[in-house]
């Protein structure tokens, strides 16, 4: 056992010599036996949101306040979806994650990302009372060309460190929206509606469920999600995602 472990351990160092493992965000050379996919420096990038953010969105305040426009007064009571929380702000270190995870084929760093969105799940007391968690769903054409879905791999790496359950089968995304990156809020929300659909409704039926994603802006592709769940039976909705924008 011990001469297979350092064999194995031999031909690591070999392959990290001659292909030396880089940070994802500033490409420095990572050290031998570094597990992460930033360097020290990178990782101290990773901003968390706030001082101050919306109390419903999430959404960074830099003047302060409670709500920020789109929540304030009555209309957070509008939303399905009744928190939104994020692990860090989206910065040049966060998107270089993101955009590994979702463009790169990077599919197993979201093991990782999974795991540095815990601390930032601690922080969020309200988040407290999910037991059930769902990824936003991709739809089969999207998820077919991409090989996965992004969401989904970072909530079986969350949900494993924060000791939840998980759920991937009963929510879906039955209509193959037009991307939302040239859209404004308005259309954002309206591109979501009726998007989404539970198929399972007994397995969320008066649960607190915890979306996860990888990325807010405005919360619409979540609110969709949110509606779907809640038209189900579902007790509560939030959402948690790794960064946000």
């Amino acid at each position: 056992m011990k001469g297979k472990l350092l064999f194995q351990t031999v031909s690591n160092y070999f392959l990290h010599f001659f292909f030396p493992r880089t940070c994802f965000c500033c490409g420095c050379d990572l050290p031998f036996d570094s597990a992460d996919y930033l360097c020290t420096s990178c990782n101290q990038g990773l901003q968390k949101p706030g001082p101050h953010i919306c109390q419903r969105c999430g959404a960074v305040l830099k003047s302060g306040g409670a709500h920020c426009y789109a929540c304030r007064g009555s209309k957070a009571k509008e939303y399905k979806c009744q928190k939104i929380r994020s692990a860090f702000i989206f910065n040049v270190v966060s998107r270089a994650l993101v955009h590994a995870l979702k463009y790169r084929q990077a599919d197993y760093v979201a093991l990782a990302m999974g795991k540095k969105m815990i601390p930032g799940f601690a922080r969020s007391p309200e988040l407290a009372e999910t037991n059930l968690i769902i990824p936003v769903p991709l739809h089969i054409k999207k998820q077919r060309a991409r090989g996965y879905n992004q969401s989904e791999l970072l909530a079986h790496s969350f949900a494993k460190e924060a000791g939840l359950p998980l759920d991937t089968v009963s929510l879906i995304r039955t209509r193959n929206t037009v991307s939302q990156t040239q859209l404004g809020r308005q259309g954002r929300l309206e591109n979501m509606v009726g998007a989404f659909t539970c198929i399972h409704p007994e397995n969320v039926k008066g649960k607190t469920i915890l979306l996860i994603d990888d990325v807010a802006t405005t919360g619409a592709t979540l609110e969709g999600c949110a509606v779907a769940l809640k038209q189900a039976g579902a007790k509560r909705v939030f959402a948690y995602t790794f960064a946000r924008e």
